[in-house]
């Protein structure tokens, strides 16, 4: 099976986005939506991608939702600076991030969390000298940026990925 299906759950997922934006399912729609999914699918491995799992799912869960927690603690304070703009002194700014993740995945995931995160931005990654550049809407500190983003993600990341 997995010679002509090499990723089944990532299939099964296009297939249930397929049927969800079609808005009705009727045998037809499903199975151009199966076919589409192994076609592209079978795609995707032209790009090699390389192997990954997670290694601790627990690990995931629990940081799925403090990174929903972040996001929805995120977008109360930016509604305040965007509604109160007299509110306070505010410093937007770039901090530079070391990271010891490696894993492309973990990146990946840190990057998504970074960006879906309002307020932050992630705006490159250096993988010679293996640091990020983001960019902070209301930034006070830097160490205090880098602690919650090496202690809070790419900590839990690791553990995920590494």
């Amino acid at each position: 099976m997995r010679r002509w299906m090499p990723f089944p759950v990532l299939t099964a997922t296009l297939l249930a986005v397929w049927l969800i934006l079609n808005e009705s399912v009727t045998p037809g729609g499903v199975l151009l939506g199966g076919v589409l999914s192994v076609i592209a699918v079978r795609m995707l491995l032209a790009l090699d991608p390389p192997k990954g799992r997670i290694r601790r799912v627990q690990v995931a869960v629990k940081l799925a939702f403090l990174v929903l927690a972040d996001i929805i603690r995120s977008n109360r304070a930016v509604a305040t600076i965007i509604l109160r703009p007299d509110s306070g002194k505010r410093t937007a700014g770039f901090v530079l991030i070391p990271l010891d993740m490696r894993s492309p995945y973990g990146l990946a995931a840190l990057a998504c969390i970074i960006t879906a995160t309002p307020g932050t931005i992630w705006v490159e990654y250096d993988s010679v000298k293996h640091t990020i550049l983001l960019h902070i809407l209301d930034l006070v500190e830097e160490e205090v940026w880098i602690d919650t983003i090496k202690g809070r993600y790419e900590k839990r990341l690791m553990e995920v990925f590494e």
